[in-house]
């Protein structure tokens, strides 16, 4: 014989509440005072009771689901970030849904569609490309009051953003070259119009005025966060008159392109010229050279995402505040050394 499933009737006898007092304790716990709370909550362990989150979410018109916006699930730094958001949303009652924006770009009323047909509840962005329009679209319907951004953010929006220090970073890279003794740092930079390649550039232009190096623009090489383009910034060092002794690359992934092509045409990483990366992504530290790189703490970052989502869809009347940035930290591997003599 199957036994019937427990029922929140059941639960309220067993811990001789009213079933009023067992909704409380599993909607808003803060609300009931804790021996009953810790009563209530023996009551279903002792029962098995579980809650029907469907019929919950109907009742409450919700989802129970978030989004996540990836602009591309190959590249291996995302991996960290949703280790992170993953644990944030841990027993909550919501699932996480992932949408690769590379393989499927976002229309212009895809974002404001998947609140208005009640599909998700919140979403964490991580692409900085979405258009202005698109999010005018969520801000009309109040949807704007449960979007997150991490790592990368729409500059003429007013949403939460979580993300590092990347001017931080950037200034980090270029003194620890310069303490090496490097005076001819190049730069390899991500895609044009990106909010990190702007930030990154401007921590490592600052930092090159504050230590009185000259900014030579043939060492401004553009880039895109790929492997390829450190293959290809590779072949313009090697063609220079004038070669850098070091280069600050924008990402870990372009810091390994570099590399490849920089030994495939000859020189040896750092004993003719010294790398560094940003991002710390698990590869960076079983590469050959290690690479010296810049770190974000990824599971900190998509925790912190989880967490602001979470408490803005709790209330989503809460002020809009700025979010401290995420600290960065240099670690130095086998990828830089003093130029050559």
């Amino acid at each position: 014989m199957v036994q019937k499933p427990a029922t929140i009737q059941d639960v309220a006898r067993k811990a001789n509440v009213s079933t009023a007092t067992v909704s409380r304790v599993l909607t808003s716990p803060a609300r009931v005072a804790p021996e009953t709370r810790e009563t209530v909550l023996g009551a279903i362990r002792a029962t098995g009771y579980r809650v029907n989150l469907a019929a919950r979410n109907l009742r409450m018109q919700r989802a129970g689901a978030v989004l996540v916006l990836i602009p591309d699930l190959r590249i291996p730094f995302y991996s960290g970030l949703l280790a992170g958001i993953s644990e944030g949303f841990a027993g909550s009652e919501y699932a996480v849904l992932i949408s690769d924006t590379n393989t499927n770009p976002l229309k212009t009323e895809t974002l404001a569609g998947y609140f208005s047909d009640g599909r998700v509840d919140g979403a964490i962005c991580l692409d900085g490309k979405i258009t202005q329009t698109s999010l005018d679209l969520c801000t009309a319907q109040g949807a704007d009051k449960h979007i997150v951004f991490l790592c990368e953010w729409a500059e003429s929006t007013d949403f939460p953003v979580i993300a590092s220090d990347n001017a931080e970073g950037a200034r980090l890279a270029m003194r620890h070259l310069f303490e090496l003794g490097h005076r001819r740092i190049a730069h390899v930079t991500g895609p044009e119009g990106n909010v990190l390649t702007t930030a990154r550039r401007q921590g490592m232009m600052d930092e090159r005025t504050s230590l009185g190096l000259p900014a030579s623009s043939e060492h401004i090489i553009r880039g895109d966060f790929s492997l390829d383009s450190g293959h290809a910034a590779a072949r313009r060092i090697l063609a220079m008159a004038e070669r850098p002794t070091a280069v600050f690359c924008s990402a870990d992934m372009v810091a390994f392109g570099l590399i490849a092509g920089l030994e495939a045409g000859g020189l040896k990483v750092p004993h003719d010229i010294s790398v560094v990366g940003f991002d710390d992504i698990e590869m960076a530290e079983f590469s050959i050279p290690a690479l010296t790189t810049i770190r974000q703490d990824r599971n900190v970052l998509g925790r912190r995402s989880a967490e602001a989502l979470l408490q803005r869809l709790a209330n989503p009347n809460t002020p809009r505040t700025t979010e401290p940035l995420v600290p960065v930290e240099l670690v130095i591997r086998d990828s830089t050394a003093p130029p050559p003599a």
